[in-house]
């Protein structure tokens, strides 16, 4: 039977009156650790003193060292196990081993955190730690990876995936107190639910979804089809999933199965319905893909389908006959929420321990609204983007667009109580009087009521402050890029956007289907005037002002993430190292969000607004990338059928 052994590395940090008499011992055995980091910290006489941390890779033995106090803080930043015991001079020993908050509880004098500061003790002695790492060598054996150090990714019980059968179906549903009838994703076909079914994966799988469309309620629409947000569907465009640019909608009481590879890509994403606003009634559900060698796996220790928040505004009147842009009538968090002048109905929990470490992964599935998401007390830190992983950074709020992802590390290391999770939207009701745009993080041994905490906040997301981990750089650097395009918005009388003067209408057929039957040009593709034709293997550059009605407006790329040389309320210009994400909000009036690029994924792919009802009413356009390698593209049989099913079916119905 395979074991996954560890090696410890045993720390034994001496609190004396000079940094000098600090004494490092000889390693016991195994070879001399590379540096990783640096940490300081004020001894007990106030000195600061650099120290290197460790790698956390594979010793045959333990090492032992002895350290300034800044060990403590950097043998927790990077090992998941830490253990503490002390010592006093007259030999008297704390019951080891013991959690570093009972340290701190009990000998620290101070311990900051933020900036993992160590203030001297109380009692003169020396600390002993242990911190424990995966022994990378049994790293490759990705199943028993999966049970052992990462079980979150084998306890999440209600999710489906990476195949599985997907039920649209409809049933009546009252998340904030309101019931309605609603389009919904079930993995089983009786457990309607609102999000939809958790889909999960693991890096490098296939995923293969059946999508069984089962829709009978005439009062919203019947026929459906599914886009996994943020996937690039390299060689499987025709799986992407927008009705009109990749495919014809899967008609009521048929199926179709969507197969695709993750690739490499890992971290959280989405899927939705992409025919006109029927993700509005409830169509849009949850994807996480588990990465084995998650670079940031040794900051948090839970990771599981409890870790996983949706925000999402919700409507009371069917999408169809809602209006242009109608207006949310509640604010839901992991599905629940409450209405102004409704009822207290319950509110989403979400359950931690005190001083574990939470990965959370918030996922803005709303039709319209934006959020400012925050913890009354607690800090966040970032390390993902849209699916993206990013240099680590502190916040402790932040505003997160339609279709926008972020990881965030949450620690659980305040006192035993319930705090407000707040999703304050910028439409709607706002404000948080009666529950309303909240959601409660309960810790375990705390009362079941409502928190009384209130909101302080001085350090939000500025998305300038984002920088990728691997891999920073705009394509083509700061030189001129190879194909540019300015992208004009205006909202018309008519009621409907244009882009460079055209507005988005739906094409009877797919802009996919178009192109492998011969079109090759923009003038030969419809709709006129909204498909851009790209050049491959090129460096593509986009600038799309700020300030059209309906600002701020959200824009997402199919097909690839992208590099955001300019963001929204700057004017400067970042080609070493910007935030990539996949939906950016292109901001106000003065604004000039700049965005790039790099034409290396053949396929349609759609670039609109995440505000579901402006693209609706024509905020979008299509680029056909390296039309000549689309044009060889082989979909399956089924999807050669769609049109002609749903095309005879609407013929009949006139």
């Amino acid at each position: 039977m395979l074991s996954l052994t560890t090696w410890t590395s045993s720390i034994a940090c001496v609190v004396a009156s000079t940094a000098q008499d600090l004494v490092e011992s000889v390693p016991l055995a195994g070879s001399v650790l590379p540096e990783r980091s640096t940490c300081t910290v004020d001894d007990a006489s106030s000195t600061t003193t650099p120290f290197s941390t460790f790698q956390d890779f594979h010793l045959e033995s333990a090492r032992t060292r002895t350290i300034p106090l800044e060990g403590v803080r950097c043998c927790t930043e990077y090992s998941p196990a830490v253990r503490v015991g002390f010592t006093t001079p007259t030999g008297v020993e704390y019951p080891a081993p013991m959690e570093l908050d009972d340290l701190q509880d009990h000998l620290l004098t101070t311990f900051d955190g933020a900036s993992g500061m160590l203030h001297g003790l109380k009692t003169p002695g020396v600390i002993n730690l242990s911190c424990s790492y995966p022994d990378t060598k049994n790293l490759s054996m990705l199943n028993l990876i999966s049970l052992i150090l990462f079980p979150f990714a084998a306890t999440v019980s209600a999710a489906i995936g990476p195949t599985a059968n997907l039920y649209i179906i409809n049933s009546d549903v009252a998340p904030d107190g309101f019931n309605r009838s609603a389009v919904l994703a079930s993995g089983t076909g009786t457990d309607a639910r609102f999000p939809g079914a958790l889909i999960t994966a693991k890096k490098g799988d296939r995923m293969s979804i059946n999508v069984v469309n089962a829709l009978s309620d005439t009062t919203m629409l019947t026929s459906t089809s599914i886009h996994w947000h943020g996937f690039f569907q390299r060689k499987s465009a025709w799986a992407d999933g927008p009705v009109g640019v990749t495919q014809c909608p899967i008609l009521a009481g048929n199926s179709f199965l969507y197969e695709f590879d993750v690739g490499d890509q890992a971290g959280t994403f989405w899927y939705h319905s992409h025919l006109s606003t029927q993700y509005c009634d409830g169509l849009r559900g949850p994807i996480v893909i588990y990465d084995p060698f998650d670079p940031f796996r040794l900051l948090y220790d839970v990771d599981d389908e409890s870790t996983v928040i949706t925000l999402a505004d919700w409507y009371h009147t069917p999408a169809p006959s809602a209006g242009l842009v109608p207006t949310p009538d509640a604010t839901l968090i992991n599905g629940l929420g409450r209405t102004s002048g409704g009822d207290a109905t319950p509110l989403a929990v979400i359950n931690v321990i005190r001083r574990k470490r939470y990965r959370f992964r918030l996922v803005a599935i709303s039709c319209d609204a934006n959020f400012i998401f925050s913890i009354d007390g607690h800090t966040m830190t970032i390390i993902e983007v849209d699916g993206v992983n990013h240099r680590p950074l502190m916040v402790d709020s932040i505003q997160i667009f339609a279709g926008q992802r972020y990881s965030v590390i949450v620690r659980a290391d305040k006192p035993i109580s319930n705090y407000w999770i707040r999703a304050q939207p910028n439409v709607g009701d706002v404000g948080f009087d009666g529950g309303l745009n909240s959601a409660i993080l309960r810790y375990h041994g705390a009362a079941i009521e409502e928190p009384t905490t209130s909101s302080n906040l001085s350090n939000p997301l500025v998305e300038t402050n984002l920088h990728p981990l691997n891999r920073p750089g705009a394509p083509g650097g700061n030189r001129t890029a190879d194909v540019s395009y300015v992208l004009d918005i205006q909202f018309g009388s008519d009621r409907k956007f244009t882009v460079n003067g055209a507005t988005f209408t739906t094409p009877t057929a797919p802009v996919l289907l178009q192109i492998m039957s011969g079109a090759q040009s923009a003038t030969d593709l419809l709709p006129s005037g909204s498909v851009y034709v790209l050049p491959p293997n090129k460096v593509i550059e986009l600038i799309i002002p700020g300030g059209a009605v309906g600002s701020p407006h959200p824009f997402h790329l199919h097909g690839h993430t992208f590099d955001v040389i300019r963001s929204a309320g700057s004017s400067v210009y970042n080609y070493a190292n910007p935030v990539r994400r996949d939906v950016v909000s292109v901001g106000q009036a003065g604004d000039n969000v700049t965005i790039r690029f790099k034409t290396d994924n053949p396929g349609p792919w759609f670039l609109h607004c995440h505000i579901d009802w402006h693209l609706e009413i024509g905020l979008a356009i299509v680029f056909a990338e390296d039309i000549p390698t689309i044009a060889k593209s082989s979909p399956p049989p089924a999807w050669n059928d769609l049109c002609p099913l749903y095309n005879n079916a609407m013929g009949s119905n006139n």
